[in-house]
């Protein structure tokens, strides 16, 4: 188990206080259908999938502006105007190939090297971040003693709430980046009504308006952010980083066995990262990366 999973850019603490922390914290908010069960043996593939659709470096740069983040009904996610600097995303969730490449390593629970890399915690996106920044000669952003994120840097870092939630919506204002009901939800995205029980391989759904697929639906994407459930009411309009500490993190856009209503743009989950024994699921948690616009 990570040694570090407990100190969140942090000093260190006792090990008895982290492990109980690690074993005892619970969620403090969770999606409304994710259950902790998945088959033994992958499903078969459902008929006509495509191939998958870009390599799994390729990012869309998406543009500076601002926007409405939130949704008007979400206790904790009160409507408020956010200002976005310009930034690079992944087109594609993280691959198991990718991850391997990178990593020499694959955690994932559902192999396939198409398949978006699962079942990992929050600490290994950023070890990945900073691996991958080194292997192209950037500059890594995390340090990984705390796990801190220097947002100056220009290599690879998890995305911040408010930038996945505004490159998730692409200039929409409806409660999915395709309407405000979820009836063409199966064109765009993987969920527990069309996912056959487990992740399918990126880039197979149509993307959103600016290009970026699974946006909606596969894995859950880790965020850079705490999580606080009254924290849109004092975060700074510019560039939001989130809270400067706390137990669980950010995770948006719903996964292969999430409800509809867990795919929503502005929905917020989050999960304590430091163990797989916790909440269960870690086969439904993914990411992708961000950096700076050169």
């Amino acid at each position: 188990m990570e040694k570090s999973w407990k100190i969140f850019r942090a000093p260190l603490v006792a090990a008895a206080t982290v492990a109980a922390l690690i074993f005892f914290t619970g969620c403090d908010r969770k999606a409304t259908t994710d259950d902790p069960q998945s088959p033994t043996k992958p499903a078969k593939e459902v008929a006509g999938e495509k191939p998958a659709a870009t390599k799994a470096a390729d990012m869309v740069q998406i543009p500076a502006g601002k926007f409405m983040m939130g949704e008007k009904d979400e206790s904790d996610a009160p409507l408020h105007e956010v200002v976005i600097s310009a930034f690079l995303m992944d087109t594609n969730l993280v691959t198991q190939e990718h991850f391997q490449k990178v990593m020499g390593t694959n955690p994932a629970r559902w192999k396939g090297d198409k398949n978006p890399v699962e079942q990992l915690r929050w600490a290994e996106a950023a070890k990945f971040c900073n691996k991958r920044s080194e292997g192209e000669g950037l500059q890594p952003c995390y340090d990984l003693p705390t796990l801190k994120c220097n947002f100056d840097a220009n290599g690879y870092r998890l995305p911040t709430e408010a930038e996945w939630e505004y490159a998730c919506r692409a200039g929409t204002t409806t409660a999915y980046f395709f309407g405000d009901t979820p009836a063409k939800l199966g064109e765009y995205a993987w969920f527990k009504k069309n996912s056959g029980g487990r992740p399918r391989p990126v880039g197979q759904k149509q993307p959103n308006p600016w290009g970026l697929y699974d946006m909606a639906g596969n894995v859950w994407q880790w965020c850079n952010d705490f999580y606080q459930v009254d924290y849109y009411k004092n975060s700074p309009r510019e560039n939001p980083h989130g809270p400067d500490a706390g137990q669980n993190l950010v995770l948006r856009g719903g996964a292969w066995k999430s409800s509809d209503d867990n795919c929503r743009s502005g929905f917020r989950y989050n999960e304590n990262p430091g163990s797989a024994d916790v909440c269960f699921g870690y086969d439904i948690y993914g990411f992708r990366c961000v950096r700076k616009a050169p």
